[in-house]
C-alpha cells in the first residue's frame, strides 16, 4: 500500500497530477481544495504528498488521492465513513478547506454542504446525521494556501537535513518526521536554520502540537 510519495512534479491535469518518482509516474487524482493550492507550482518543482490508496475487487485499479498532510488525508477517511459516499465522490466534494466544511458539518449546515461538488440534500443531511460531534478537531485546520506555504518551505536546502536527522539518529518514521516539521514551520514560517527548526519541531511536541 502507498501511504507517501516524494517526487517531481512532472504533469498537471483537470483533476489529477503525475507525480514522477525514482523515474516512475504515478497518476494522482487531488481533491480541488489540494489542485488550487498547486495552481502556481511549475512542473520540475519537488512535491511530496500523503496518499490515500484505494483498491477493490469491483474496483481492480489502484486509485492514489493526495493530500498536503495527514490531517487532510484523516479527514477524507472520516468523511468515507458516511453512506453512499466513496473516494471519488469524497474527493470531488472537497472543494473548500477542511476546517470550512468541518464547520459546516458542527453547526448542522446541510445546505451548506449541499454546495459541495457532488452533495445534494439528501446526502448532505446524512453527512451531517453521520459526522456532527466528530469533526472537531479539524475547525483550526490550517487553509491549503499556509499548507502550500509549509511545503514549499519544506523544500528549503537546510530541511532535508533536519528531517535526515530525524530519520537516522533521532529514530522518527519519514512521515513522522515530515509532519512535524511542516507543523514548525508552519507555527513559525520565519525559520532560517536547522538549528532553530529542530528546536522548534520539539518544542511543538512538548506542547502537544506534533
Amino acid at each position: 500500500m502507498i501511504a507517501y510519495l516524494e517526487g517531481t512534479l512532472f504533469k498537471k491535469e483537470e483533476d489529477r497530477i503525475i507525480l514522477l518518482v525514482q523515474q516512475v509516474g504515478y497518476e494522482i487524482f487531488l481533491p480541488a481544495v489540494v489542485l488550487e493550492a498547486l495552481k502556481n507550482r511549475e512542473t520540475g518543482t519537488p512535491l511530496a504528498l500523503h496518499i490515500y490508496y484505494h483498491q477493490t475487487e469491483r474496483q481492480p485499479r489502484p486509485v492514489l488521492i493526495g493530500f498536503h498532510t495527514e490531517n487532510e488525508k484523516e479527514f477524507f477517511q472520516l468523511f468515507l465513513t458516511v453512506e453512499d459516499i466513496g473516494p471519488v465522490k469524497a474527493a470531488k466534494a472537497l472543494t473548500k478547506p477542511v476546517g470550512e466544511i468541518a464547520r459546516l458539518i458542527e453547526a448542522g449546515d446541510a445546505s451548506g454542504l449541499a454546495g459541495l461538488k457532488g452533495i445534494g440534500k439528501r446526502t448532505a443531511q446524512k453527512i451531517v446525521a453521520t459526522l456532527g460531534g466528530k469533526t472537531e478537531r479539524f475547525l483550526d485546520s490550517p487553509s491549503p494556501v499556509r499548507e502550500a506555504v509549509a511545503m514549499e518551505l519544506v523544500e528549503k536546502y537546510f530541511v532535508p537535513s533536519v528531517i535526515d536527522v530525524m530519520v537516522h539518529q533521532l529514530g522518527h518514521k519519514h512521515a513522522e518526521a515530515v509532519r512535524m516539521v511542516e507543523s514548525a514551520l508552519l507555527r513559525c514560517p520565519d525559520i532560517n536554520t536547522p538549528e532553530a527548526l529542530l528546536e522548534e519541531v520539539y518544542r511543538g511536541r512538548e506542547a502537544g502540537g506534533s
